[in-house]
């Protein structure tokens, strides 16, 4: 795989599932920057909670990123916006779900709210092949 994860002994270890301190991405040729996904279904309608929010975000990414002639193993960097830190869970949750145990180099930050009042979750992410 082109893509290693960058974690020295010189950097504190944050016990983060899916987080790694940085990705070097050898050899790659193509890159492929996402929008922020929010949960948003095809249809228009969003889950009322964080984790069906959560897990629609990353089905849209899953969607994107096949779309691009890529998939989740090729992300680098994920970001991710959060309105409510009681729904941390919910997102290691479903990105682990998405992920499995791969892991990307995320930044997660907490917003007081997004476009939409009814949104909890926008996730950004790069992905390299």
């Amino acid at each position: 795989m082109p893509h290693a994860t960058l974690d020295p002994a010189t950097v504190g270890v944050l016990g983060v599932p899916n987080y790694t301190h940085g990705i070097a991405s050898a050899g790659t040729t193509r890159w492929l920057h996402l929008s922020g996904q929010v949960g948003l279904r095809p249809d228009g309608s969003v889950a009322a909670d964080a984790l069906g929010q959560c897990r629609q975000s990353l089905a849209n990414i899953g969607a994107l990123l096949e779309a691009g002639g890529m998939a989740a193993g090729d992300i680098v960097h994920m970001r991710v916006f959060l309105i409510d830190r009681a729904d941390l869970d919910a997102l290691r949750q479903a990105r682990g779900e998405f992920l499995g145990d791969r892991k990307v180099a995320s930044t997660l930050v907490y917003v007081s709210g997004l476009v939409d009042p009814s949104w909890k979750v926008e996730i950004e992410v790069v992905a390299a092949k």
